[in-house]
């Protein structure tokens, strides 16, 4: 699991960042990317990442601000281009299916595989299966806008195998059966309980990426014990009041709610054009000051999602 940041700019695309989009790569937990937000520009930004726009299964949209969907009928209709057939889901806020709609309408624009778009009617469960669980709650910004939280399922424990072997018991069906937890009897008479033979359950990685917002009760809710948040740091400590006026956040800010949530890692993004390369580390600084682990993200970064224990 991996998250690569295809845009990292707030507001307009500048030579250093462009507008907000991040995938989350889940090639090796279900073959696919999700992407979340597309601002213009995110399938060039692709071009040059390891993400491939025929394998994304799933779009999220945080908000209806143009930074983060303009990119979406170009990237809609690419996909039929780039041998994408399998079905793709958008989930948004109301309006985001009139937009999506009115777009392709208009272009006459032909997708060659089916698009499912889905507005979020209420706060929570938005989409589960045997693998994630993903939430979704409201937070503090001008327009309507959301954060995710995607969590992983944990994993049954890894079988001992050379335990068994010590015992003599060949690799085969008994294998897959004390796996699954289960009792077994050996053909010598012996009883064998399958918990005695896994090890601990790998926990599933916790993920909170967020749309544009202010601090908020609901940012600290949805990011609470993550391994990674994803928090908007639109401007630094010294401008709380403008953030503050138009619902965006501070370095302080997203650090403040990383540390009360209990996140491991805080990655800042949506920065905006008025900090250069050489006030990366101002920023940097300001978000340690209160929570250590803390990260800014740039184009075209990726950051690794380890799980824990690592022997999973």
């Amino acid at each position: 699991m991996k998250l690569y940041f295809l845009g990292t700019g707030a507001g307009m695309p500048s030579k250093q960042r462009n507008v907000t989009s991040i995938a989350l790569d889940l090639l090796a937990e279900r073959g696919v990317y999700w992407l979340f937000d597309c601002g213009e520009g995110t399938q060039q930004r692709m071009m040059y990442s390891p993400v491939k726009l025929s394998k994304t299964e799933k779009l999220f949209i945080t908000h209806m601000h143009g930074d983060h969907i303009y990119g979406i009928p170009g990237l809609l209709t690419s996909r039929s281009y780039q041998g994408g057939e399998t079905s793709l889901t958008v989930y948004g806020p109301k309006g985001i299916r009139s937009f999506i709609e009115n777009a392709l309408s208009l272009s006459d624009a032909h997708l060659s595989y089916s698009l499912d778009i889905v507005e979020i009617e209420r706060e929570g469960l938005l989409f589960e299966d045997d693998g994630f669980v993903v939430e979704t709650g409201k937070l503090q910004h001008r327009v309507e806008s959301f954060g995710y939280r995607i969590v992983e399922r944990d994993q049954p424990g890894k079988l001992k195998h050379a335990q068994l072997a010590a015992l003599g018991v060949a690799s085969g069906p008994i294998y897959g059966k004390l796996k699954q937890g289960k009792t077994v009897e050996l053909e010598d008479g012996r009883i064998l309980n399958g918990a005695d033979f896994v090890g601990p359950p790998c926990k599933g990685r916790r993920v909170t990426i967020l749309g544009d917002t202010k601090y908020c009760s609901n940012a600290v809710l949805l990011a609470q014990g993550a391994d990674v948040l994803v928090h908007e740091a639109t401007f630094a400590k010294e401008r709380q009041e403008l953030a503050d006026a138009f619902d965006h956040s501070t370095t302080l800010d997203a650090a403040r709610t990383a540390q009360e949530a209990g996140v491991k890692d805080m990655i800042m993004t949506h920065i905006s054009s008025r900090y250069q390369e050489e006030e990366e580390v101002m920023l940097l600084q300001e978000a340690r000051s209160v929570h250590s682990s803390s990260h800014l993200a740039r184009d075209l970064w990726g950051f690794e999602i380890e799980k824990t224990p690592i022997e999973c």
